[in-house]
């Protein structure tokens, strides 16, 4: 078997792993996120990436790098992360990168903030292949972004393109990093979730919950939301709006900035809505543009779910 690159996509409802090799997905899993702490999470990352190189017909030695994608602030020179209030334990430092290395016998990690991953692996095998600049936007358990500018991964000093915490609404809707008014408050899955049982316990009418348990989960997935919307729910309808619009002005904020060339919408709920609700989050944007004659390509991924541990891969060298 040739040698392997395994990428990590950490959220906070799923960890996908895909084994590449020569540029292709050759093996992948995916297992639920543990509800645990930092150490369930790493040793179900461990147990996925595992599989994913038995799918591929790979055994660990044939691995050669590892890539992981996690929410949070991180430190690519340590593969340390934090802040990720949506993964438990992953709020204060994790050894991420360390840990998972000695569990493969010392195979180079990399790790990287999910959405910057989820951005290279579009820009590198996606949508975004023929754009320069772009920006990736991937809507999921929360809201994240990742820049590609002049052909590079844009990383700052660790937090560049963290558009989830922009603010869009001053003193507005508790965000789960604890702040008030960010795009994460208003379009994140997890947010939503928050929202809509804030509403239901002050009398109004849902079957989002229903929905939810019919389907056996213990949490509002992008699904769930998506049925809701079919069957016309008005609670989720009215807080979708409320995304959207949050996502047109945070979206036309930096396309007002930074001139981008192209927006790729992604994540769980993104990819979930589906070019539907991207055209409406492009119909969301347009008027907030200062120059509205040249607005950016509104794009769907190419990779859909896929996206993060591609990129992870591709961040890795694979």
């Amino acid at each position: 078997m040739a040698q392997i690159t395994l990428g990590v996509d950490l959220g906070g409802t799923k960890i996908q792993v895909v084994a590449v090799a020569a540029r292709r997905v050759v093996g992948q899993s995916r297992h639920p996120t543990p509800r645990t702490d930092a150490a369930g999470v790493i040793a179900e990352i461990v147990s996925a990436a595992h599989e994913a190189a038995s799918a591929a017909g790979a055994s660990p030695s044939d691995v050669r790098a590892i890539g992981i994608g996690t929410p949070g602030t991180v430190d690519p020179a340590t593969g340390h992360v934090s802040g990720s209030s949506n993964v438990p334990g992953f709020m204060t430092d994790v050894a991420l990168g360390p840990s998972v290395s000695q569990a493969f016998g010392g195979v180079p990690v990399t790790v990287d903030n999910d959405v910057r991953a989820a951005s290279m692996g579009e820009f590198r095998r996606g949508a975004g292949r023929p754009y320069r600049d772009l920006l990736g936007v991937f809507v999921g358990t929360g809201v994240g972004g990742g820049l590609i500018l002049g052909g590079r991964l844009r990383r700052g000093r660790g937090s560049a393109g963290e558009i989830g915490h922009t603010v869009v609404k001053n003193g507005g809707r508790e965000c789960p990093c604890g702040r008030r008014g960010c795009l994460e408050a208003y379009a994140g899955r997890l947010s939503i979730e928050r929202a809509a049982r804030r509403k239901q316990a002050d009398g109004a009418d849902t079957i989002l919950f229903e929905i939810m348990e019919r389907k056996g989960r213990d949490r509002v997935t992008s699904s769930v939301v998506a049925d809701a919307l079919e069957k016309g729910d008005e609670l989720t309808h009215s807080l979708v709006d409320q995304a959207v619009d949050a996502l047109g002005v945070a979206l036309a904020n930096v396309q007002n900035t930074l001139d981008m060339e192209a927006i790729i919408v992604g994540g769980g709920l993104g990819d979930r809505l589906g070019p539907h609700f991207v055209h409406r989050v492009a119909e969301a944007v347009l008027p907030h543009l200062r120059v509205p004659e040249h607005p950016p390509a509104m794009l769907s991924t190419e990779l859909g779910d896929l996206s993060g541990a591609v990129g992870a891969a591709v961040v890795a060298g694979g």
